[in-house]
């Protein structure tokens, strides 16, 4: 991975039920990077990581969802596991986040079921989006377009499917950190609300 992204700051938005391997993989990238990562979540303490259906890890929260704001970061990482996003988008202080973040052109990474996110944000219509294969409906019924590949981007808005893309995505991530804020038209997303 070439790109660096010395000191670039990266929000990982995750609570308990997250797919491990979808947090600390391109956690690890991005620090390895040059980035300075943090653990959004909705309580502070410690969320739960999952390996499939196993528990795995605990991680510390560094910081809470009423406590952030988009111009703290210079990115976003929404990994999946089915609980933690769907966990994610009951808390509206999350939701809003993830729509100012996409409104504000930065980057903004999802892996899995991570896209839920997107979904409750309203910011998928008239954007092309992979993810796990079950979310395909609710990204078409939320006017998005759904594409089965490993990676997609699409106006900085990277997308993948499962842990086996994750090398790929974490390529893309940093890539798009490092190229900085997207041009995206507010109105775009704002029309899905």
């Amino acid at each position: 991975m070439g790109s660096r992204i010395d000191g670039k700051r990266i929000a990982f938005l995750a609570t308990n039920g997250v797919e491990q391997v979808e947090l600390t993989a391109p956690l690890e990238a991005a620090k390895s990077a040059g980035g300075i990562v943090e653990i959004v979540s909705t309580k502070p303490g410690q969320i739960q990581g999952m390996k499939s259906d196993d528990k795995g890890d605990t991680f510390t929260v560094d910081r809470t969802t009423d406590q952030v704001k988009v111009d703290d970061y210079d990115a976003l990482v929404i990994p999946g596991g089915t609980k933690s996003p769907d966990r994610l988008r009951t808390d509206p202080n999350a939701v809003a986040f993830v729509r100012a973040f996409v409104d504000s052109g930065k980057p903004v990474a999802s892996i899995c079921h991570g896209p839920w996110m997107l979904v409750e944000a309203g910011v998928v219509a008239g954007r092309t989006l992979t993810s796990w294969p079950s979310l395909k409906t609710d990204i078409q019924n939320a006017g998005g377009r759904w594409v089965d590949e490993m990676v997609h981007v699409d106006q900085g808005i990277v997308t993948s499917r499962k842990p086996d893309d994750l090398p790929a995505f974490s390529e893309k991530l940093l890539e798009e950190i490092a190229e900085g804020r997207h041009a995206r038209a507010g109105a775009l997303s704002g029309a899905s609300r």
